[in-house]
């Protein structure tokens, strides 16, 4: 655990000194922080001591509207879109002909590094090939701010798949870079405007950061001027504390909304966070019998419609991680109990 992060600002949902445990405790990103063996006794658990189920999932408006989120209805006007960016980029930066793709990407955030870009962890790209022994092939790349994108169209060769997802991160990374994905006075505005509209909120609320509406007007301006990708970087970790329950535990520590808000602004998902939260999976599981396999399945399908519409799937691949992560948890304690 992160020897800095009081641990009532940790992602687990329960406590580690019970519930007048320092702020360290509470503010832990997993539902139960078990000081017991991670798996307890079925029959300990019953309706009422069982975790809380997750809640349903966080709603951004229409934040992240980038070139490949929209809606997967026409996959040609996506493939077209996305072999126009492709082209004009080389364009003006190789000249006419045959991109490399993969080259490119990579090129492409060598220079935003030497621009002076702020990247703790390097220019590096990196794919991810979904194992499998005939096609369609799927590939995953991650850039180096966090974002995630995946292959988007039928992929007959690992190459090509590796390819087709090097398209759809190279477009969102030069169009990440236009004036309008900056977060400006006028985009804050225009987006408190629309959650107001969308949960028919007050201009008082917008004004208060104790509320939901407030707290995103909160985030927003803490990250002005910079640009809709890092932003959303930073939010999938705040995405992923409301769909485990860490949120809803934290309110329930007295953890106020600044204090959330002020840790896990500069706090990058790690695998502490992520063995936290699978091990609340896994708590889930042994009070309710296929909790992580319905959780699973709904991920799977979720990961897979958002890579076919050319969105960032970051959130939905690191809750699938997770849960894959808390089904590892699982084997491992039915063995050493066995």
């Amino acid at each position: 655990p992160d020897p800095l992060c009081p641990p009532r600002l940790q992602p687990g949902i329960g406590f580690v000194s019970g519930p007048t445990g320092t702020l360290r405790s509470s503010l832990r990103p997993g539902v139960t922080v078990p000081i017991a063996p991670l798996l307890p006794s079925p029959a300990s658990f019953s309706a009422s001591s069982g975790p809380p189920p997750p809640p349903p999932p966080l709603q951004l408006h229409s934040l992240y509207g980038g070139v490949g989120m929209g809606h997967p209805g026409n996959p040609a006007v996506l493939k077209e879109a996305v072999e126009a960016v492709v082209r004009s980029f080389a364009k003006h930066t190789q000249g006419y002909g045959r991109v490399n793709v993969v080259e490119a990407l990579q090129e492409f955030w060598q220079m935003k590094l030497s621009r002076g870009a702020d990247l703790p962890n390097g220019a590096l790209v990196v794919y991810e090939m979904v194992p499998s022994s005939s096609p369609p092939y799927v590939c995953y790349v991650s850039l180096p701010g966090g974002s995630c994108f995946g292959s988007f169209q039928f992929c007959p060769t690992k190459a090509e798949a590796r390819r087709s997802a090097a398209k759809i991160a190279l477009m969102n990374s030069v169009f990440n870079e236009h004036p309008s994905r900056r977060i400006t006075d006028d985009f804050i505005e225009k987006s408190v405007g629309e959650a107001l509209a969308s949960f028919n909120g007050n201009r008082e609320e917008a004004d208060n950061p104790n509320t939901g509406i407030g707290a995103f007007r909160f985030m927003l301006e803490s990250n002005k001027g910079k640009s809709m990708l890092e932003f959303q970087e930073l939010m999938t970790v705040f995405q992923l504390l409301h769909w485990n329950g860490s949120l809803k535990a934290m309110r329930e520590r007295q953890c106020s909304r600044q204090e959330v808000l002020a840790h896990y602004s500069h706090r990058a998902l790690d695998d502490d966070m992520r063995t936290q939260m699978a091990a609340d999976w896994v708590n889930r599981e042994q009070g309710v019998a296929g909790t992580i396999t319905r959780e699973l399945a709904l991920t799977e399908r979720e990961l897979e419609d958002a890579r076919l519409a050319g969105r960032e799937v970051r959130f939905y691949k690191e809750k699938k991680d997770i849960l894959m992560l808390a089904v590892g948890q699982l084997s491992a304690a039915n063995a050493a109990t066995l």
